[in-house]
């Protein structure tokens, strides 16, 4: 049986070769060596997409000999993941492929040489992260950690209570996640060496700002408080920088699938891990297309990514393609695909491709709706984006996403999903047809009735119950119960990004076809035959 340690992996390479895993060529103990020495990447957040992709870049540089240091793995919540996931076995972890063609390809990763929980209660961890962060070699501190993970308020707008400790108490015993790092930061500033680049590779907006503006909220509070220097605000706002990026990977849970087929190549370490309140595996499933496009703003260096297919270019092409690819080209189309699948039963998004309705619908919103509004950033081709998707990501039957999984947080995404290209048509957006009967569908999805009339639980959302309160006036079977009813939601402008969807004239638009949906048992698919075909 193969176990998933640097030494065993080092003794029995021709094994672990022959079980068809490909293995890392670098010398591990010398990168290992090397980057206690001197770090240059932190990554702050271990889930899947930083290991089925961020850590997968740093092995690609490694194995050509363009870089001598691997990645430090950080997390600012769950310290058990480095304790019985990342440390038990060597900081290495197993990465799957899964090809169209129902393949699977396997790789070990040993580009993670370190890992360390952000927590100042952990006293050899925060020295350990103290020397990184205060170390003149570090360029690069980089995030997934979902937009959720920059937040210091909750959705009352009161400060959560270990940021409210920390804006009032200052640096010496930070809590929170943000004022942690931030403090790590001011270390870095008090030691006297080069400003870094901070990375947010979340998928939001303007990325790099959010970790920016975290920042600055406890730097300007402990510097008027006189906590800290007085240049420390300056620090952040003139010297470090905060890059925008725009990633996109499909990184699915660990697959059942995979693991059975793990085990029958002899891996041994496929059992899922209770690390604190999550579950992990010691390897990661993900679809093979992958993009990163990151803003070349490094004040201290940065690894040669290019050479490993990312993209660096100036912040409006970021920007461009970060719109592209939240507002036209991807996660519009999979919003749709996750509300409709979900009224219509489905529990595979490549099932929901071979439905000619749902399948319809998106390549309208994207071809007909979206494209003829959206910028072409000229690094990537939105067109061939759209078709890549439709025909080769998407229909991959070996990616077990759910649109379960993608209607989760739906309230948070919906505005800049649907927003940028309702904003693009202008006085014209009265006149669309699909994106109205997507955010129809959501409504509709809400109420927790699938197509047959039976009740479903909706994914989790901060603002379903909420949501749910302002349509409990609405009958299932009796369309007459919706008039007005969905005004309250299509005019938040905090849904909306900013937009009052009844001011463009949407919301009889929307409602029509809301009233449609709700008619009955089969009214969702019959409305997809109506207006789709």
């Amino acid at each position: 049986m193969l176990h998933l340690n640097r030494q065993e992996i080092a003794e029995n390479r021709s094994l672990w070769e022959e079980k068809g895993f490909t293995l890392y060529s670098f010398n591990d103990k010398a990168v290992i060596e090397e980057t206690k020495k001197a770090p240059q990447w932190l990554h702050i957040g271990s889930g899947n997409l930083f290991r089925a992709y961020i850590a997968v870049l740093q092995q690609r540089l490694l194995d050509q000999g363009l870089a001598h240091t691997g990645i430090i793995a950080a997390t600012t919540h769950n310290a058990a993941v480095v304790d019985d996931v990342f440390r038990p076995y060597d900081n290495l972890h197993v990465n799957v492929t899964m090809e169209a063609d129902g393949q699977f390809g396997k790789e070990v990763i040993g580009s993670v040489c370190e890992s360390a929980a952000v927590k100042e209660s952990r006293p050899a961890d925060w020295q350990r992260l103290l020397d990184i962060f205060t170390a003149p070699s570090l360029q690069m501190v980089s995030f997934t950690i979902t937009e959720k993970g920059y937040n210091l308020k909750d959705y009352d707008g009161n400060y959560y209570d270990d940021v409210a400790s920390d804006l009032q108490e200052g640096p010496a015993h930070p809590q929170s996640a943000m004022g942690s790092l931030t403090a790590l930061t001011y270390a870095r500033y008090k030691a006297g060496v080069s400003p870094i680049a901070f990375v947010s590779m979340d998928n939001c907006s303007h990325n790099g700002e959010r970790i920016r503006q975290a920042f600055l909220t406890f730097a300007r509070a402990w510097e008027e408080k006189g906590y800290t220097d007085a240049g420390f605000t300056a620090y952040i706002e003139e010297k470090t920088a905060f890059p925008y990026s725009m990633i996109d990977k499909i990184v699915p849970g660990p697959s059942p699938k995979v693991q059975s087929y793990l085990k029958e190549c002899g891996f041994a370490d496929t059992e899922y891990i209770k690390a604190g309140r999550s579950t992990y595996a010691l390897f990661v499933n993900a679809a093979p297309q992958e993009y990163l496009v990151i803003e070349d703003t490094f004040p201290n260096g940065r690894p040669p990514l290019e050479k490993a297919g990312v993209i660096f270019t100036d912040r409006e092409t970021v920007n461009q393609c970060e719109r592209m690819k939240v507002g036209t080209c991807l996660n519009p189309l999979h919003t749709a695909l996750a509300v409709y699948g979900c009224l219509l039963g489905y529990v595979k998004i490549s099932d929901e491709i071979g439905d000619p309705q749902l399948k319809g619908l998106i390549e309208k919103i994207g071809y007909d709706e979206g494209l003829p509004v959206v910028v072409n950033p000229g690094v990537l081709n939105p067109k061939a984006f759209i078709d890549e998707l439709l025909e080769e990501r998407l229909p991959n039957p070996n990616v077990p996403d759910t649109p379960q999984r993608i209607a989760t947080d739906t309230s948070q995404k919906v505005g800049v999903r649907y927003g940028i290209t309702i904003k693009a048509y202008g006085d014209k957006a009265k006149d669309l047809k699909y994106i109205p009967l997507a955010i129809a569908g959501w409504c509709r999805y809400l109420l927790g009735i699938d197509d047959k009339g039976n009740a479903f639980t909706p994914s989790p959302d901060p603002l379903l119950e909420d949501l749910q309160k302002t349509l409990a006036g609405v009958c299932f079977g009796h369309p007459e119960t919706a008039s007005g009813a969905l005004h309250p939601i299509l005019s938040n402008r905090d849904i909306f990004g900013g937009m009052d969807l009844s001011e463009v004239g949407l919301e009889p638009v929307i409602e029509g076809y809301f009233k449609e949906l709700i008619a009955g048992p089969g009214a969702v698919r019959a409305v997809l035959k109506k207006y789709v075909g």
